[in-house]
This record gives structure tokens, C-alpha cells and sequence, in this order.
């Protein structure tokens, strides 16, 4: 009987630590999901005010609302792993948000956009490794993947629509080229971005 229960109890000891080092990733994972989700939010909050472009509007809508919905099933996985979710961004997200407020219009649009797809793409990694959890982490992060990856869709594609609208504002300059001497054939005229004009 005793011997059961030391082999039992060595069992035990044996397989604890790595059963707590799971829990404890999937805590870590899901404790920087909300504060990312809170940040998020606040972004898209922010990026109704600020911003000038419909676009940046309508995806600042979008990251409210889908943020808000994934910060309530984050919380719903934390505490049922045991641990109290936090309420708020992290530090870093607080100062991005701070540094973002100074700004406005097109300046906000493109500092926006860009920190959006750079935020989506680190996040997507995070997200598809804590996936292959077989916890409630796990389950929160498979959920939530696909509209992690339709943020990145809509900023990489608001990233090059401002591209686009900077091109057309400001074309590049056509140099005029001077009339080649008899015999000698003209050189193809280019822009004074050294690119070739068809």
C-alpha cells in the first residue's frame, strides 16, 4: 500500500512541472492577448477621431468591435485556466497609443496603418503557436486567427491604397530631353525617379 502510494505520489511529481509549464505559457499568452486586445480597441477608438481617410475610419470600427468580442472570450479562457485577466494595455501599448494621439490626419493615417500591420503580423505568430495548445488558450487563439488575419488583409491593404494616393497626388516629373544631333538616336526619356517612361 505504501509503495502505491510513493509510486503514485513519484508519478505525480514527475509530470506536474511540465502540466505547470503549460498552464503557465498558456496564462502568459493569454494575459498579453488582452492587454492586446484592450490596446487594440483604444487604436481603433483613436483612429475614429484621428484619422482622415474613410478607410482607416471604417478598420478603427472594425478593431473596436472585434477586439471588444475577443477580449470577452480571452477573459472567458483566462479564468477558466484559473488566473484574473488583466484590465488594461501594457506600458508599450499605452506609449504607442500616446505617441499615436499626437498625430492627425495623413500623418496619423500612415503612422496608423503601418503599426497595424507590423502589430497583426507579430500577433498572427503568437496567435498560431499558442493554437497548438489543447487548452482553453489553445481554443481562444484557433477562434480568433482568422480575423487576426483579416485586420492584416485590411492594413496591408490601407497601406497600399495611401501608397497608391501618394503616387497620383505627387506623379513623378518627365525631364524633357534635348533633340539628339543627326544620326544618333534618342535616348528614352526618363523620370527624375531614373525610372524608364513607356
Amino acid at each position: 500500500m505504501i509503495t502505491k502510494l510513493g509510486l503514485t505520489l513519484s508519478l505525480a511529481m514527475l509530470f506536474a512541472p511540465s502540466c505547470f509549464a503549460h498552464d503557465a505559457a498558456s496564462q502568459k499568452f493569454l494575459n498579453e492577448a488582452i492587454e492586446g486586445n484592450f490596446a487594440e480597441v483604444q487604436m481603433g477608438q483613436l483612429a475614429k477621431k484621428q484619422a482622415s481617410s474613410e478607410g482607416v475610419r471604417t478598420f478603427g470600427e472594425m478593431l473596436e468591435k472585434d477586439h471588444s468580442t475577443a477580449n470577452q472570450k480571452a477573459s472567458a479562457a483566462a479564468t477558466s485556466l484559473g488566473m484574473t485577466p488583466p484590465t488594461s494595455p501594457n506600458k508599450k501599448q499605452k506609449a504607442d497609443h500616446d505617441r499615436m494621439s499626437k498625430l492627425s490626419g495623413a500623418q496619423f493615417d500612415k503612422a496608423f496603418v503601418t503599426h497595424m500591420v507590423a502589430d497583426h503580423k507579430k500577433d498572427i505568430k503568437e496567435y498560431e503557436k499558442a493554437a497548438k495548445r489543447k487548452d482553453a488558450a489553445g481554443s481562444y487563439a484557433t477562434e480568433t486567427l482568422p480575423t487576426l488575419r483579416k485586420h492584416l488583409d485590411t492594413a496591408q491593404s490601407l497601406s497600399g491604397a495611401s501608397k497608391t494616393a501618394n503616387l497620383t497626388a505627387n506623379p513623378p516629373a518627365v525631364i524633357a530631353v534635348p533633340a539628339p544631333a543627326a544620326g544618333v538616336p534618342a535616348p528614352a526619356p526618363e523620370t527624375t525617379a531614373g525610372d524608364k517612361v513607356r
